[in-house]
């Protein structure tokens, strides 16, 4: 095992040299018409560069830190919950942080923007006899609203045996113990559409009940006990065999490469940010065994940045080589965010926001090693911004393959909470790239959204080389929710629905191809293989529109599909293919998938 306590290299400031400030005297004019002795010009003041922003530091109002002694632990949950249950679009952002011990008869209700975590290396250092719950009453028991929320590292004794997590996407559970059984759906088993879990054991089942898709990876479960659309495996012991489509599950014996996502623990009464390492053809959990493999950064080597800092101070915290921790809550930007060193680490407690209010990109990496993105919520401005996130600049050409930069429960939003627009949302220049469960949504519901109002034609665009993504929801575009450019690229399980509102069919109109496929594999491409993808359409507005088909990729020899559905949400428009030409159609109002098992 690498010792939790060694440190990775530290980022080091951009080489880039400084400017001087000069002074505003100017060299002395020729001598006045009344003679006299001449002044010598005041000298330039001397450069005093900016002063040196300090690492650390408190985590703000919003994180809740407590300890088995803590008084009122039960009633401060359950006002964090009243306050946040249907909250859907609100400011609120919380992390409630557990220590290491055994925490007895609690019941954590989680509603919107709000995280649950322990604060040991193991889920089995931080352990509560009850229950961590998402449900539905507030949305008359369906679930597929239960958006942005989480719980992490945490081990659960369910007291009834089974713990609920009835949730849809920016919803995962991640380095979870769930010592009994996971119902997946809510109560009633009115619809869910998640979700997502991974570096987790279940002891028991885990029941998806009326859960529409979900992707489970690198964990160890045991049992399953159904599917309805896609339920996708990938490295997660206990798995059931392959046999998409009936029922729906596909089955990968490992996940090509991961590295979990970094996460605050304590070290005695220190707190540190533990940095999991690359593992390649993973399968399990990595904290089986105790102490996880991986390294440690003191809180000292980060900003702590809280609400009302400004961009130039967090790219000056960047810059003198500090990592960046935000804290819950918004953060109006009205510059990029620049990464420019290698191994930086820019990780959000709470569903930290991000905003561009002038139509700037919110974040943006240089073509380095290592860089760790996890845990950010990026929401578009009023102001349209050609890009929200962009991996490396365009053009990138180095080798990550041994460092990758990867990018965690990192979503983007465009309407919802306001009017948003942005023509690309996430754009991955950098090979190699990571991108380990996210979800890029243009709003189909809330305040700021129609066909115009949120405009956003593209979700993803993938140029780099080399780039695997493990677990991607993207939806609702008024162009490509997915498009690839680059070789030899990987995904593992896709949902997806097209824009709900589309207001006819020449709106949709790829050229002589009816309808924008969800993910589009360019022509150029020679080598790209994708397991379970999944595409709906729902076309609200008006039902007659047709889309050819949900993926399209190059007939090419390393091109590759593997178990891909379309499904037609009660009849609102319909498919006529699933990939290509290839596929039986939609049909009237049945919601029944059209399937490929491989393609070609």
């Amino acid at each position: 095992m690498t010792p939790a306590s060694e440190e990775p290299p530290t980022p080091q400031p951009p080489t880039v040299g400084r400017r001087t400030v000069l002074g505003a005297a100017a060299a002395a004019a020729a001598g006045p018409a009344r003679l006299g002795p001449l002044r010598t010009p005041p000298a330039a003041p001397p450069h005093r560069p900016p002063r040196a922003l300090p690492g650390g530091g408190d985590l703000g109002p919003n994180v809740l830190v407590f300890d088995p002694s803590t008084p009122g632990i039960q009633a401060t949950l359950d006002e964090v919950f009243h306050k946040q249950e249907k909250a859907q679009f609100g400011k609120g952002r919380y992390a409630l942080l557990f220590k290491p011990g055994t925490y007895h008869g609690l019941h954590a209700r989680l509603g919107f923007y709000t995280s649950i975590a322990g604060l040991g290396l193991s889920p089995d250092d931080t352990t509560i006899n009850g229950h961590v719950t998402v449900d539905a009453g507030w949305f008359h028991g369906n679930a597929d609203q239960n958006f942005w929320r989480s719980a992490e590292n945490l081990a659960l004794v369910p007291t009834n045996g089974t713990n609920r997590w009835a949730v849809s996407q920016a919803a995962p559970l991640r380095r979870m113990h769930v010592r009994g059984n996971l119902n997946l759906a809510p109560a009633g088993d009115g619809w869910a559409s998640g979700g997502y879990l991974a570096d987790c054991r279940i002891d028991g089942t885990v029941e998806p009940r009326s859960q529409q898709q979900w992707y489970s990876r690198d964990s160890a479960v045991g049992g399953w006990s159904n599917g309805v659309w896609n339920m996708v495996f990938s490295g997660v012991e206990g798995a059931p065999a392959q046999t998409f489509p009936h029922p729906a599950y596909t089955v990968l014996d490992t996940t090509p490469a991961s590295r979990e996502k970094p996460f605050l623990h304590l070290h005695g009464d220190e707190y540190r940010v533990f940095l999991p390492e690359l593992r390649t053809a993973a399968r399990g959990v990595t904290w089986g065994n105790g102490t996880p493999r991986g390294t440690a950064l003191p809180l000292s080597r980060f900003y702590v940045a809280k609400p009302g800092v400004t961009a130039a101070t967090l790219n000056q915290a960047l810059a003198q080589g500090l990592h960046l921790l935000f804290t819950p809550g918004s953060y109006h930007l009205d510059r990029p965010i620049q990464v420019t060193a290698p191994n930086t680490v820019v990780l959000g407690l709470g569903y930290a926001t991000l905003i561009p209010d002038n139509g700037v990109t919110a974040l943006k990496t240089a073509d380095v090693d290592g860089v760790r993105l996890a845990g950010l919520l990026i929401d578009a401005g009023p102001v349209n911004s050609a890009t929200l996130l962009e991996i490396g600049p365009p053009g990138a050409r180095a080798d990550h393959s041994a460092n990758p930069t990867t990018v965690q429960d990192v979503y983007v939003r465009i309407g919802g909470a306001g009017p948003g627009k942005a023509t690309t949302s996430m754009v991955i220049n950098s090979r190699h790239t990571l991108v380990d469960h996210t979800w890029v949504w243009r709003a189909d519901h809330g305040d700021g959204v129609g066909w115009e109002t949120n405009r956003a034609d593209y979700g993803i665009r993938v140029n780099g080389d080399d780039v695997l993504a493990t677990g991607l929801f993207v939806e609702h575009f008024n162009k490509y929710d997915v498009q690839w450019y680059g070789q030899r690229g990987r995904t593992v399980f896709l949902q997806n629905e097209k824009a709900y509102d589309a207001p006819n069919q020449a709106a949709v109109q790829d050229g002589n191809v009816k309808g924008y496929a969800a993910y589009k594999v360019a022509d150029s491409v020679t080598s790209h293989e994708a397991w379970g993808l999944g595409s709906y359409c729902n076309y609200t507005v008006d039902p007659r529109i047709v889309q050819h088909h949900g993926f399209a990729a190059p007939k090419a020899p390393g091109v590759k599909f593997h178990d891909v559905l379309v499904v037609s949400l009660g009849g609102k428009g319909q498919f006529e293919r699933v990939i290509n030409d290839t596929g039986a159609p939609t049909s009237g109002t049945s919601t029944t998938p059209s399937t490929v098992v491989a393609y070609p």
